[in-house]
């Protein structure tokens, strides 16, 4: 589990296609610190650590991911930033909500604009899951936590005040980009209640 507070950028070092496709990643986390097998929410998408160095880790990508993820649509180059976090330990601070890293869908920024000194964004969800987003609620958009501002039909917005864009790769967004969402797991399973109801 994760709380969609990025705790380190890190960079795609390296992407070779296997049976499955494996990526090094660079990063500034203490990797002695970090076991064979840990987790890691790259971009918000929970993936296991199968090597790793001083400053890097390595992971595999499956099919399945690649379907479901922005790194299928995007494609990850060789010096692409994404955001990282380390999975949720009994006692850490729940700073955002609580995050799986299964990413849900895809969805496209179709909307940039500076409002103070914010930055106000737009999205399109996919149709499917437009249903499990709410006004004051919270996503995970490449594995950030974030609340709605606002929604309408399959799209919503969200602000970025300028110390995320600082400590994410929020400042390098751009209309058109293709991003992870992951919807709120206590909207699904609410939507699920008032289904059987």
């Amino acid at each position: 589990m994760f709380t969609g507070i990025i705790t380190d950028i890190g960079t795609v070092a390296a992407v070779e296609m296997r049976g499955d496709m494996r990526a090094r990643i660079a990063c500034n986390y203490d990797m002695a610190g970090v076991d064979m097998g840990a987790s890691i929410a790259c971009d918000g998408i929970c993936l296991t650590v199968v090597a790793k160095g001083m400053d890097w880790f390595e992971v595999d990508i499956s099919a399945e991911t690649l379907a479901r993820t922005n790194i299928g649509a995007n494609g990850w180059r060789s010096g692409q930033r994404i955001n990282l976090e380390r999975a949720l330990r009994v006692g850490d601070e729940l700073g955002g909500h609580i995050v799986s890293g299964h990413v849900d869908g895809i969805a496209r920024v179709v909307g940039a604009r500076d409002e103070g000194d914010s930055l106000r964004l737009s999205f399109e969800a996919p149709q499917g899951l437009a249903r499990f987003i709410a006004p004051k609620g919270s996503v995970a958009l490449n594995g950030t936590s974030l609340t709605v501002n606002e929604v309408e039909g399959n799209r919503f917005g969200v602000n970025l005040i300028p110390h995320t864009r600082e400590v994410t790769t929020w400042g390098d967004v751009a209309e058109g980009d293709l991003v992870n969402l992951e919807i709120d797991t206590l909207a699904r399973y609410v939507a699920r209640l008032a289904e059987a109801g």
